[in-house]
């Protein structure tokens, strides 16, 4: 293991290591619960929004709370719009993070040769989006997209299509709830909607893979 790929691991849990355990003492939910005061105050309001948007990559917060947050205080009408934006902008951080990171090669570098093995075969946008509709958690799909080099357009793309229906949710949850709390979250619906955007990830992904093991052209 050279010097590059010793200080990548350390670093990386030493890192981890932190953001665990802030993010056991700072919860969204309990923020959330700390916030609701200012619901009466629509700047304030407005700027906790965004600053826990900006901030939740850093404690590998999930975006379900963060949406449902957003729902609940603005309502569907406003709050998707709202969310689907906050889900955009937040999946970006760790996105470009991860970007510059591949380029110092190393673990990381390796990291992107695999990643890069996949989207030959799926396509930038076509597997962003189907990792999106996946139940797999925001911030591994951002990750994997940095070190992979997607492109900024694909990427935005596919996280922009593939976050709709689980914003859409997360925000109505939300907007139905009296009092919010993570577990307030997961509504009896929440299975059959794991189940069902499962299957249309891997309906995204049928086309090109079976090209690809068939050794068929992709015609797209």
């Amino acid at each position: 293991m050279d010097s590059l790929v010793k200080r990548q691991v350390l670093g990386s849990a030493a890192l981890l290591a932190v953001l665990a355990v802030v993010a056991a003492i700072l919860s969204p939910s309990r923020l959330i619960q700390e916030a609701m005061h200012l619901s009466e105050h629509p700047v304030y309001m407005a700027g906790l929004i965004v600053a826990l948007y900006l901030v939740r990559p850093l404690f590998a917060w999930p975006t379900m709370p963060l949406s449902a947050f957003v729902g609940f205080v603005l309502g569907i009408g406003y709050g998707i719009p709202v969310a689907l934006m906050g889900a955009l902008v937040t999946c970006l951080i760790p996105y470009r993070f991860a970007q510059r990171a591949g380029e110092q090669g190393g673990m990381f570098g390796r990291l992107g040769e695999s990643g890069r093995r996949i989207i030959e075969v799926t396509g930038e946008t076509r597997g962003v989006l189907a990792a999106r509709l996946s139940p797999v958690p925001a911030d591994p799909v951002s990750y994997g997209a940095g070190f992979a080099d997607v492109s900024t357009r694909a990427f935005v793309v596919g996280t922009f299509v593939g976050e709709i229906p689980w914003v859409v949710a997360e925000v109505a949850a939300g907007a139905s709830m009296r009092s919010l709390t993570l577990t307030g979250v997961s509504v009896e619906a929440l299975p059959h909607l794991l189940v069902l955007l499962g299957a249309m990830a891997v309906l995204v992904l049928a086309g090109p893979t079976y090209r690809h093991f068939s050794g068929r052209p992709d015609s797209s």
